[in-house]
């Protein structure tokens, strides 16, 4: 019997030249940087694409792969459709895919003046000198460097022609392999924007000046695929309705822009948004709203006849449902939500909403401990991303007994994978509720996606019979009657030596949640939040700091913020930082729109405070000069690890993980690494070795 769906428009399924769709769910293209190191594909590649397409996902778009790899990889291990020996990995990859049901291209893309790959004396359509540190091609600054600009060079004609011919071979490359079609990566600031941008192209040939003969390098492409692969194959575009850069495209030309493609015999347009000069219209941050670049997908619409996809920030079925229901758009692409979570569309379809794992954009994993800095593509919410250790878990061998101190990610993520094990899993948590310092998100705006996980999480420990003892602080003797111990026990803010320090507020003190909608809100209530004055100093750094200058600053605060780092935020995801200073200055990021603040936020870096006085505190900074802020409220912002209880248990002789804040003060994903870690290395052969590090599996030969 066919199951029905509460979303019948997104599973329909729909014609893309004579390629028929089952359905309206697109992964949209990523750069996954999972490849091998000469660009083929492995088996990580194929895992991944093959869960997303298990997962219901109607046309997986894989991508990120470069038509010349020797002149541009978009990050250190992108996938290649350069040489006909990339075509057998390819074929599995797509046979992998369709196994599962789905239809799948592969998106071609050269990077041009923003490559990852080469580091330097990358090409372009101009020369130009660029500062772009939110591209996986940053200018790469060493300890003792300072920024100067990457340098790219203009190509010569001949050399053109060629990399049309390399995109075309590509095309060929890609059709061979079997894959359903082929995209061409035309947005961002990439090699065919950058010929595409009267910006970034200043040439005075048959390919640069007026507006044909920036197209003509685009439709020099397109006219040799459908030499090379024949009519029916279909091409897709993915390029930016609105650039968000003064100068750069706005969607006004890039209405014109899908009609000539269409007149060119582009298939479909895969809308999206930003050059890597307003990183944040790329990547989407917290701060972005769902589906804010929709609009633009809607315009473009109304001007063509084939059909068109949106993405950025999609997240929830209805949202996607109520895109295509209304006629907004055909196809909704879904990037980092895949990652977070593969078998959205089967959860979607199933009306399992509230087990969708929704990406929080907090662009960690994704970016910043990953593509930024060279290194395979991880996610901060989904382990499985990159270590199939989480895919193919295998059941211990034997069901422990498994306490866990501390409620908040780590507590949580530890407990998940050890009962999905077959472990019997204990929380002791001292607060009334379970997330520990994530709970603070709650009550700073644009963090609010946050929640998502954390009540992902919450819900996980219901449907899995997890046992929680709230308001139970556990010590030592209590945790004796386990056999593993996993200690999570969070951070705790510092106060500071000096005169007035008793007049100081935590921040954890203000950022307390409110909600009392939510359904986790504890039924005997909890502490009401501090209140603050309207001038106030925060001392101190990391997110600590900045999640409470971004609550307060909306209040309408007068805030000034003081930092004995050389850089408010050193350790924090640029792109965020990038959109906070912008707020701070009373701007906002590209692509958002108002002023969040009332009042300009002033930072004092490699500064301290040496006493707080009734309405005033005395500072000195790195010149060792004195001088005098007024305020009605100094909040605390410096969080060490609380590592008593590992240190009393380990002492005790005690199999213990420290985990979390309580091992290092880091970030979400630092958290559930951890937690995850600890949670599927517990089993009867698991020991403390001389590091002091809980492990298990000694190799065969060295057992006794």
């Amino acid at each position: 019997m066919k199951r029905e769906t509460k979303y019948p428009n997104m599973f329909r399924p729909i014609k893309i030249n004579k390629m028929v769709l089952p359905n309206r769910v697109v992964h949209a293209p990523t750069d996954i940087s999972t490849a091998d190191a000469t660009g083929e594909v492995n088996e990580k590649v194929c895992r991944y694409y093959e869960e997303v397409a298990k997962g219901g996902t109607g046309f997986v778009i894989v991508g990120a792969s470069s038509p010349d790899q020797s002149t541009g990889r978009c990050s250190i291990i992108s996938l290649s459709v350069d040489q006909d020996y990339f075509i057998p990995g390819l074929s599995r990859l797509a046979e992998r895919i369709h196994n599962q049901g789905a239809k799948c291209a592969v998106q071609i893309q050269h990077p041009g003046r923003q490559a990852c790959y080469p580091r330097k004396r990358q090409i372009s359509c101009s020369d130009i000198v660029t500062n772009i540190p939110g591209s996986t091609g940053h200018e790469v600054i060493y300890a003792e460097g300072e920024a100067k600009g990457k340098i790219a060079r203009e190509m010569e004609v001949e050399e053109i022609y060629e990399l049309i011919d390399n995109f075309t071979e590509g095309a060929w490359r890609v059709q061979q392999a079997g894959f359903d079609a082929v995209e061409l990566h035309a947005a961002h600031g990439y090699m065919i924007a950058q010929f595409m941008s009267p910006v970034t192209n200043s040439r005075t040939d048959r390919f640069g000046g007026n507006y044909e003969n920036r197209m003509r390098f685009i439709l020099e492409i397109i006219r040799g695929i459908r030499k090379k692969c024949g009519p029916d194959f279909p091409i897709l575009v993915r390029y930016s309705a609105e650039e968000w850069m003064p100068g750069h495209r706005e969607l006004e030309e890039s209405l014109k822009i899908a009609k000539t493609l269409e007149e060119a015999g582009v298939d479909a347009l895969d809308i999206s948004a930003g050059t890597f000069e307003a990183s944040e219209s790329v990547m989407d941050p917290m701060y972005f709203q769902e589906g804010w670049n929709t609009y633009t997908a809607e315009a473009i619409k109304g001007v063509v006849n084939i059909p068109v996809i949106t993405s950025h920030t999609l997240r929830s079925p209805e949202y996607c449902e109520k895109i295509i229901a209304e006629g907004k758009a055909d196809m909704v692409g879904l990037s980092r939500q895949m990652i977070a979570d593969p078998y959205w569309a089967l959860k979607a379809k199933n009306g399992q909403e509230e087990d969708i794992r929704k990406c929080i954009s907090c662009l960690v994993g994704c970016w910043k401990e990953s593509l930024m800095i060279k290194r395979e593509m991880r996610c901060a919410i989904n382990l499985a991303m990159g270590d199939t250790r989480f895919l193919d878990m295998k059941p211990a061998r034997t069901s422990m007994r498994v306490g866990i101190v501390g409620g908040g990610i780590a507590g949580m993520e530890a407990a998940r994978i050890a009962t999905l094990r077959g472990h019997q899993c204990t929380i002791y948590e001292k607060e009334n509720e379970l997330g520990g310092i994530l709970r603070c998100c709650c009550m700073v705006g644009p963090k609010q996606k946050m929640k998502w996980y954390m009540n992902w999480l919450r819900r996980q420990m219901k449907e899995l019979n997890v046992e929680v003892k709230l308001n139970t602080e556990a010590d030592a003797e209590m945790m004796k009657a386990y056999d593993v111990v996993l200690c999570g026990t969070g951070s705790k803010v510092v106060a500071p030596d000096i005169p007035g320090a008793e007049k100081v507020v935590r921040f954890n003190d203000i950022l307390r949640c409110h909600n009392t909608s939510c359904p986790y809100w504890p039924k005997e209530g909890k502490a009401a939040s501090v209140k603050v004055g309207e001038n106030v100093v925060i001392w101190g750094d990391h997110y600590a700091a900045t999640d409470t200058a971004d609550a307060l600053g909306m209040q309408g605060k007068k805030l000034t913020i003081i930092t004995e780092n050389k850089e408010l935020g050193e350790n924090l995801e640029p792109i965020h930082k990038e959109v906070l200073k912008r707020r701070f200055n009373l701007q906002n990021g590209y692509g958002l729109q108002g002023v969040p603040y009332k009042h300009k936020v002033d930072v004092h870096t490699k500064t301290t405070i040496l006493e707080i006085r009734d309405h005033e505190v005395v500072c000195i900074d790195k010149e060792l000069k004195k001088f005098v802020i007024p305020c009605d409220t100094v909040v605390f912002c410096k969080q060490e690890p609380e590592d008593a209880l590992f240190k009393e248990l380990l002492d005790a002789g005690i199999r213990v993980v420290n985990m979390g804040d309580s091992k290092e003060i880091r970030n979400v994903r630092g958290a559930v690494m951890d937690g995850a870690n600890a949670g599927i290395i517990i089993d009867d052969d698991c020991f403390m070795n001389p590091n002091g590090v809980l492990t298990c599996h000694l190799g065969a030969e060295n057992a006794r």
